[in-house]
Formats: structure tokens, sequence, C-alpha cells
């Protein structure tokens, strides 16, 4: 048996609560408890969802023409997208962009200058005591 999401548990446990109110306010009359009905599958982003009324008609009439181009609208919807996601984004203040400029040029000065510190003072006479045994 899978085990149950966060949410379906919350459900549940809602509809328990939700009986044991209605048995006590009810007193000792026998209650009927309503079997819940499944939950439908959740869509999918890749996949069709169940055929429906309008699948239906779509099937009974004829397929169009493969050779037919897309309308403008279509053509361009993807640009229209991209417009639309550009409005949505945050862009960092001229002052931000200098700063974080700054702090990644010194990060690249300290690490070239402790690289090359390493190699001259310490890696090169090792190597130079190695090579001459």
């Amino acid at each position: 048996m899978a085990k149950k999401s966060k949410t379906q548990r919350a459900k549940a446990s809602a509809a328990r609560q939700q009986r044991k109110a209605t048995r006590e306010e009810a007193g000792d009359q026998p209650v009927v408890e309503v079997v819940e009905a499944e939950e439908k599958p959740k869509k999918s982003i890749f996949k069709k969802s169940e055929t429906t009324d309008s699948d239906d008609e779509a099937a009974k009439k004829p397929a169009k023409k493969a050779e037919e181009k897309p309308s403008k609208k279509v053509r361009f919807q993807f640009l229209r997208d991209v417009k639309a996601e550009m409005k949505r984004v945050t862009w960092p203040t001229r002052i931000d962009v200098l700063r974080w400029s700054g702090v990644v040029i010194v990060a690249l000065l300290f690490f070239g200058i402790f690289v090359a510190v390493l190699d001259n003072l310490i890696i090169t006479p090792v190597l130079v005591g190695i090579s001459g045994l």
C-alpha cells in the first residue's frame, strides 16, 4: 500500500473529526458513514487528461491539414511569453552590480596571489630538493 501524503492524511483526519462531531450531535442514533469517492489523479504537465466532451467533438471534425502554417499569433507567442517573463525579473541595481563585481575581482586577485605564493615559495623548493637527490 502506498504511503499517504501529508495532505491526504490531513483530509482524512478532518473527515474523521467531522464524522465524530456529527455522531455527537445525533446522539445514540445510528450513523451511516459516507464513503468518500476516490480522488481524481492529478493532471500531469506532459500528458493530456482524460477525454472530455470537447475531445469527442474534436474527433468528429476532420483533422487540419498538416501543410497549414501556424498563425502569426501562434508563431510569435514564444516571444510574447519571453517579454512577459523579462518584466517579472527582479533586476539588480547599478550599485549592486558594481559591488558584486568588486567582490569577484578581489576574490580572483586573492586566490591568484595565494596560488602563486604556494607555487613559488613551497612547491618549487620541494621539487628542487627532490630532484637534487
